[in-house]
Parts: structure tokens; sequence; C-alpha cells
């Protein structure tokens, strides 16, 4: 072309932008590798943490799927079934990005807002250029090693997961948080309950003796991801002179749990108490709520030491997990005149076996259990925990706070720790060494309460 006509030309371009206002069409559309450098990799470099821990708590992040390489990102997510080569907007990988959209707790679902969505653009935009590139489809596949994914086993990854968090501490704690009723539950209060009235009755009195008192130590908000959230929050915040709420180092040691352990503070000399303490000597204005080694007890410690474990990512194998599958019911199982050998104090774990109508036989894993200790009465009581089991997936037919066992017949066999196995682990269930009999119940209503618990007979108990 003479430069005569090269000027003409590029005027004329030029005069058509001025009048219409349009732009020549640019010439190609990012490629894969473009997208890659200019959207992927930041993700990728970034000392910040993607949108993932939304949901989790650990296990997972966005990273641990992006190699430095497009070619062997894209190859990775597809050979995992991450990438729909044919529509790609439907890519698995996406799916799992979006995912904080379904989040219940507002405040998180806000806050990531931004960044999962320029997460989920960079993947889509990347994503679709990728699939329309045939030499990026017919990449050889790689091997297992090749492929870029969590260090943890998708189990892990689960059980880390905010939701499964939120609905275990709703079955292990949230389902106890009765017996701190009505001081820390005010939530639970209703004033048309005829019996609730001598609660209330008792908080008013409280609020005018203590003014403030009942407002800083509302522990159960209005619903558990609240609770939840409050506990790790105000943990964060503990002063040096005072034990946390969920202590992580020492789970036993959270002051969740010694609170209601701990008896009265002392009276002055005009009969009015001494403040609380949540420093050592710890005492509470509601007294005894809770015995050490009680089935209660034994919930919180399990549940905060899982807790603890899930946010240190101290989980590496399925082996690992626990099987955080208990349902706390209202039906309570009673040991009534327990053998000579069981002392005072002393804990005592009771399992609950089904009788299988087809084999003619009880089940080897027990369907519930509880846990107490010997009374000065020679007794042992405990609300049952079910257990669901573990290869159960849907969880519909269990409610999480009033589950109930069929009536029937079940054999209750008893366990003693005899070996103080306890007092180094709160969480452990006895074995074969501690048992020291069985008896069945031939035909066990399961009803709610203490006055109709299930009563089986120590001195009778056959099987040792």
């Amino acid at each position: 072309m003479r430069l005569a006509q090269l000027i003409t030309t590029t005027a004329t371009a030029t005069l058509v932008v001025l009048v219409t206002g349009i732009t020549p069409a640019r010439s190609a559309e990012p490629s894969p590798l473009d997208l890659f450098n200019s959207r992927i990799l930041p993700i990728f470099r970034s000392p910040k943490p993607a949108s993932c821990i939304q949901c989790h708590l650990a296990s997972v992040d966005l990273k641990n799927y992006i190699l430095p390489s497009h070619e062997k990102t894209f190859a990775s997510l597809r050979d995992q079934g991450l990438v729909d080569l044919d529509s790609p907007e439907k890519s698995k990988i996406l799916g799992l990005i979006r995912m904080g959209e379904k989040d219940r707790d507002n405040g998180a679902r806000l806050i990531h807002a931004k960044m999962r969505r320029a997460e989920y653009q960079a993947f889509a935009a990347w994503l679709k250029a990728c699939c329309n590139d045939p030499k990026l489809r017919s990449l050889p596949p790689l091997t297992a090693a090749q492929r870029a994914r969590p260090a943890r086993p998708n189990e892990v990854i689960r059980h880390a997961r905010k939701s499964r968090v939120v609905d275990s501490f709703v079955r292990t704690v949230w389902s106890q948080r009765m017996r701190c009723f009505p001081c820390h539950t005010p939530n639970d209060i209703d004033a048309n309950n005829p019996k609730h009235q001598a609660a209330i009755k008792n908080m008013a009195k409280f609020r005018q003796q203590y003014p403030g008192l009942l407002e800083k130590v509302e522990i159960f908000k209005k619903t558990p991801e609240a609770t939840l959230d409050y506990l790790v929050s105000k943990s964060r915040q503990t002063p040096n002179d005072q034990r946390p709420l969920l202590d992580l180092k020492d789970p036993a040691n959270s002051l969740l749990i010694l609170k209601p352990l701990s008896k009265l503070p002392k009276k002055r000399p005009d009969g009015t108490f001494h403040p609380t303490s949540p420093g050592d000597p710890i005492s509470h204005m509601g007294g005894l709520k809770m015995h050490k080694d009680d089935q209660s007890y034994k919930a919180f410690v399990t549940w905060i030491a899982d807790y603890s474990r899930v946010v240190g990512d101290r989980y590496a194998s399925v082996q690992d997990l626990p099987a955080d599958n208990w349902f706390a019911s209202r039906s309570i199982l009673r040991l009534a005149a327990a053998p000579a050998n069981f002392r005072v104090g002393q804990p005592v774990q009771l399992f609950v076996h089904a009788f299988d109508q087809q084999s003619g036989r009880f089940d080897s894993q027990p369907i519930a259990f509880t846990q107490g200790t010997v009374t000065p009465r020679r007794m042992v009581n405990g609300a049952l925990f079910l257990l669901a089991p573990r290869e159960t997936k849907s969880r519909s037919d269990w409610d999480r706070e009033r589950a109930r066992l069929p009536g029937g017949r079940y054999l209750i066999r008893v366990f003693l720790d005899s070996k103080h196995r306890l007092a180094d682990d709160a969480t452990l269930m006895l074995g074969a060494d501690d048992y020291v009999g069985e008896m069945e119940i031939a035909r066990a209503r399961w009803r709610e309460g203490f006055r109709h618990a299930e009563t089986i007979q120590g001195e009778t108990l056959s099987g040792k």
C-alpha cells in the first residue's frame, strides 16, 4: 500500500470513530495463557486465603487446584472431573466457588461476596477459553501425582466444612443448653409458658441485684450459628487473667465447661455474693449445672476437641476422624443398685444394643450410649445420645434435638472406668477391658425425663 493510500485509510477510520463512536473490533480474544497469567496466577500467588474459608475452616484452598502452568492446571481440573468441556459454565469447580452463596451466615456471605465473585469470573472466563482450544482439550492425562488438589482426603475436607461443624455443635452442645436456662439462654424463655414464670421472676430479681450482668453472660444466642460465632470471637479476645470460653489447647479447661462445673461464689457478711470469677478460682452464680464425666461434660469436651483439631488442620486421614454421629435425646437410662466394687464418683458408660428380629440376636454395634458417675445413692443416671450408623448418608429420620429410640427389646452393656482412662482422654469410649456386665430390658418404652427413666439393676448384671 502506498503512503498516500495508508494516510487516507487511517484518516477515514479515524473519521468513522469520531462521527459514529464505533471502534473497530479487536483482532482476537485473550488467549487461555493470557487469561491464566492475568487472572488465575494472581489467585495462586496471593498470600491471602481464597473465599474457601467462608465454608471451610481448614484443609482446602482454591490455590490447591492451581499449578504454575496453565496447561497442567487445565488438564488437572479436567482429569478430576471439575471441568465440563462442552458446557464450561457448568463446570464443577465453578459450582464449588459459588457454594458460599448458600451460606446461612448472612454476614460471612456478604464479607466474602466480592472475592468469591472475582474468583468465579476469573475461572469462568479462563475455562471458556480453554474449552474452546482443541489443543488444551486434547492434552494427555496427568498422573495422580501430577494433579493439583488439596493434601487432605475429601472426607477430611468435608469434615472441616463450617456447616458440618455447626451441625455437630447443635447435636452435642446446643442440644444441652437448657442446663444453662435461663441466665445464659434468654432466647428460650417463653412468657406464655407457665413453667417459665419462676425463671422470669428470678431473672428480674437478678437484673435488680446485678445490673448489666445478665446481658454480659448471654452465651446461647438466637441461633446455633450466632452462638458459635460468639464463642469463637469471645475466646480470641480473652484477657490474660481469664480462661477462654473455648480453650483449643486444653478443651477440658474451657470456661464453657468449667463454669457449669463450679459452685456459687462466697457470700459477704450481708448475705450477698461476691462477684463471679472467670479466672482461678472459678465460681458460677448459677451454681453446679454439670457434673464432671456426665454425658453433657463428655459431649462438650468432645466437640471442643474436634473443633480444635479441625481449625488446627490436624486431621490428616479418614482414620483420624471421629464418628461424629451423636444425637441428643431426652430419654434417661439408669443403673440402680450399682455393684459393690463401683466407687462413688467413678465414671460409668452404658451402651444400648437393639434386638434384631431377623437374626434373633442383639446387634453387635450399639445404637445409643450415655455416661455418668456413681452417686452416693449407688446410681448412675444419664440422658441417651443416639448413635447414627456411620454409613448413614441421610439423617432426615434423626431429630437433631429430640431423637428417640423406638420401644422394644434392648440389651444394656456396662463399662466401668476403673483404670482412670477418661482422666487422660475425656472423649474416650471404654472398651473390652472395662466391661463389667450386661442386662436385658424386655419392653423398653424410652419416654422423656428422669421420672420415666428406663432402669437396670446393677446387682443382677451378667455376662462378665
